[in-house]
């Protein structure tokens, strides 16, 4: 068990808001999304940051068990770093009890709304480092994209030069001894911790923020929350595979599934099919699971002389199991010889019964030109559609 060390950091998570303008019916932090708490999802995110740091969690009066439960569910093995304080009666009274609750060896404190549920772990650890490089109140900002006006009721007084503005987000970070002191210096009600800190007097500098530091306030927020944290659907997958034999093996020929009496047959370490053995090649590359050679490989003594039909169920088998079902498969064979079309129809309901799914096949010759032109073998190429289950 690795012993985590003692923090230098504290991240205070402020969770007592009320979320009026959410109007969920519940303190903004405790409300669900997708399948947990908003709370849950940023402390996911403070836990997750490359050094452990102290966490403290400000949760409303009557919900400080809930908070607990939230930490249990995401804190790991950084669960001894963590504890739940009541809030207060505003924004500033719930950080300053956070701020009383930080274990002495913190230096580094950092202020974040939970509403702010989907922050990158890598923002949380630019806004302390910057804070440990420049000594100042750092916070993450995005530059603002809108054309903004100055308006009086309806009528618009006045452009704004945006270049000069930018929408604040948190964690906001600072040293410790700086914050506490102008909390103990400044009156007043502030809508962050940076303002606090300007009005006593102290510089503050910006880190580039990030588009999902966006704060959860509306029902409009939320629901863009949730679909950011949809699982992404799982789509179709597209394997090409390709075989070659030559004419010379022992027996008969056998080929897209079919014996052909009285044709020479193709060598290779199994029936010689080439376009069953390109079908393996399709559907293994489709599903991600290597090619014939990871599953049917010469060590594979099992498989010699098998047919098609042992190749084809068994790669279904694995296809299935890797968690798709084969959609479509598309051959195309390249020879001089067997004649094709008679049986066409016939090797496309045999490989299609095997498989489970749509196979059609089409024959070529290559007039005259390279091995295939001159007899000496045949060439196959498949293409197979694969759809998540």
């Amino acid at each position: 068990m690795s012993i985590i060390p003692v923090p230098r950091v504290g991240v205070i998570v402020v969770a007592a808001g009320s979320g009026t303008r959410l109007g969920a019916g519940a303190p903004k932090a405790f409300v669900g999304l997708a399948g947990r708490t908003i709370l849950s999802h940023a402390l996911e995110r403070v836990f997750s940051t490359t050094e452990p740091t102290q966490v403290i969690v400000v949760a409303p009066a009557g919900l400080e068990g809930e908070a607990e439960a939230d930490i249990m569910q995401v804190a790991g093995d950084r669960r001894d770093l963590a504890r739940v304080v009541t809030g207060g009666a505003t924004r500033q009274e719930s950080v300053a009890n956070g701020l009383s609750a930080l274990w002495g060896d913190v230096e580094t404190v950092l202020v974040h709304d939970a509403a702010r549920a989907l922050v990158p772990a890598a923002m949380i650890d630019r806004v302390i480092d910057a804070v440990r490089e420049t000594g100042h109140a750092i916070i993450p900002v995005m530059p603002v994209v809108d054309t903004i006006k100055r308006v009086d009721g309806s009528v618009i007084t006045a452009a704004v030069d945006r270049s000069e503005l930018a929408a604040a987000q948190t964690p906001q970070g600072f040293r410790r001894d700086v914050l506490l002191t102008a909390y103990q210096a400044v009156g007043g009600d502030f809508t962050d911790d940076a303002a606090l800190m300007q009005a006593a007097g102290h510089t503050v500098l910006t880190v580039e923020g990030d588009a999902m530091g966006f704060k959860i306030t509306t029902p409009a927020d939320l629901q863009r929350a949730e679909s950011l944290l949809a699982p992404s659907p799982r789509l179709p997958r597209v394997g090409i595979g390709t075989d070659v034999h030559a004419f010379g093996g022992d027996g008969t020929l056998w080929l897209a599934g079919l014996e052909w009496p009285g044709e020479q047959a193709l060598s290779g370490h199994s029936d010689g099919d080439a376009a069953s053995h390109a079908i393996v090649d399709a559907l293994l590359s489709a599903a991600g699971l290597g090619d014939i050679g990871t599953h049917f490989g010469t060590s594979r003594p099992e498989f010699a002389g098998a047919h098609a039909a042992v190749f084809l169920a068994e790669t279904r088998r694995l296809v299935e199991q890797a968690g798709f079902i084969i959609g479509n498969v598309s051959v195309q064979i390249q020879a001089s010889r067997p004649k094709f079309a008679p049986r066409r129809v016939e090797a496309e309901r045999t490989l299609s019964m095997i498989l489970g799914a749509p196979v059609s096949v089409a024959a070529t010759t290559t007039d005259g030109l390279g091995f295939v032109g001159t007899s000496d073998g045949v060439q196959v190429f498949a293409v197979a559609l694969l759809q998540p289950r």
